[in-house]
């Protein structure tokens, strides 16, 4: 079915009159590496990016211990615009998440899965952008283009931790630029979400909400974003009466700061601080990440560090990379990346039996199209 959808929505596009998809765009952006995994007590060798085998658990400040999703990911979608008049003109995007190795862990498989990435209906004008549908958080989007080990192994979501968010019921915001600053704004619309199931008393239009300011000006980068995940979207009302002092808002400070591409030269570092990490009350952290890179010819040197203690949890992690640009559109890269548990809240992060202590190597290639 989910296969069937793909194919109907890249189909649908391409048959769509010459005139109406005079703004439409096709694109994606497509991804695999070799893979080596080393994971104290877990698997120890070989896949392709993607593979359950290569996706070490690891520790995650947002839901203490989980797996790790190692990236590169993969996408396809349409988007496009009309123009309105007088500067108006209507926005449109639908994106497919796609799997090209063997994530459900079969040798021969035909079911893998298709998720839907960011995907809007909104208007664009001199007063910025208006949007409504499923979107990445401001947050999220403030600290982006400091990652230069995104969609990697190394990616800052799998090793530090940071919890970047897509949300649905999403209604957002986008300033223009002034003189280098931007702002953006979005919206939760609740309708009965919860984390996981339906909560009919999360009926706020702002059940959670997220909120960036970002500069850029030639090299020089900067942003200041807060998000605010209200309790409602943890649990059940009930479920918060039996168990009092247990849940609560989950909120986020996230600076970052780089200086990007200057003459070769990239620098970044993003901080965060949690109150209420998810959603439980009183557990507060910290998380922090700074990267270095040099671009010289079509060749990239790139290296990171970062740690994320949240109570009585600490994590460090660092990694180094290269990548070679073939073309503006297609890339080789390069990534080792070592992390290890300082502190798993009292139990010995030296037992064999629970260590989620692990290191990784990747070697592949990023197709943009």
């Amino acid at each position: 079915m989910n296969k069937k959808l793909v194919t109907l929505a890249v189909a649908a596009a391409m048959a769509v009159p010459a005139a109406a998809m005079a703004d439409a765009v096709l694109y994606g952006k497509l991804n695999v590496a070799i893979d080596y995994v080393d994971q104290d007590n877990g698997f120890d060798g070989w896949g392709l990016s993607g593979n359950q085998g290569t996706r070490p658990w690891r520790y995650n400040p947002y839901n203490a211990i989980v797996g790790n999703n190692n990236g590169p990911s993969n996408r396809i979608g349409v988007k496009g615009s009309e123009d309105l008049g007088n500067g108006l003109k209507a926005i449109y995007q639908v994106e497919f998440g796609i799997d090209l190795t063997d994530t459900n862990n079969r040798a021969v498989s035909g079911s893998e899965s298709v998720t839907m990435r960011n995907s809007y209906v909104g208007l664009a004008g001199n007063w910025g952008t208006f949007l409504m549908g499923r979107h990445d958080t401001p947050l999220k989007i403030s600290t982006g283009p400091l990652d230069m080990f995104a969609d990697t192994m190394a990616d800052y979501n799998n090793t530090v931790g940071f919890n970047d968010l897509r949300v649905d019921n999403a209604i957002a915001y986008i300033s223009p630029s002034f003189s280098g600053f931007q702002f953006a704004g979005a919206v939760h619309a609740g309708g009965g979400a919860m984390v996981n199931g339906f909560n009919e008393d999360s009926n706020s239009l702002a059940e959670a909400y997220s909120l960036a300011g970002i500069y850029k000006n030639g090299p020089f980068y900067g942003s200041l974003a807060y998000e605010s995940l209200g309790e409602d979207l943890a649990t059940l009302q009930e479920t918060r009466d039996a168990f009092p002092g247990t849940f609560g808002d989950f909120d986020k400070w996230r600076v970052g700061l780089g200086l990007l591409d200057w003459n070769g030269f990239s620098l970044s570092g993003i901080y965060e601080n949690l109150d209420g990490a998810a959603f439980v009350d009183g557990a507060d952290g910290d998380l922090w990440q700074i990267q270095a890179g040099y671009s010289f010819n079509n060749f990239m040197v790139k290296a990171m560090y970062g740690d994320s203690s949240v109570d009585d949890y600490d994590w460090n992690t660092w990694a180094v990379g290269a990548d070679y640009n073939f073309s503006k559109r297609t890339k080789a890269f390069m990534v080792y990346t070592d992390n290890d548990a300082d502190s798993l809240g009292g139990v010995d992060e030296d037992d064999e039996d629970f260590s989620i202590d692990w290191q990784g190597f990747q070697l592949g290639v990023m197709h943009s199209f």
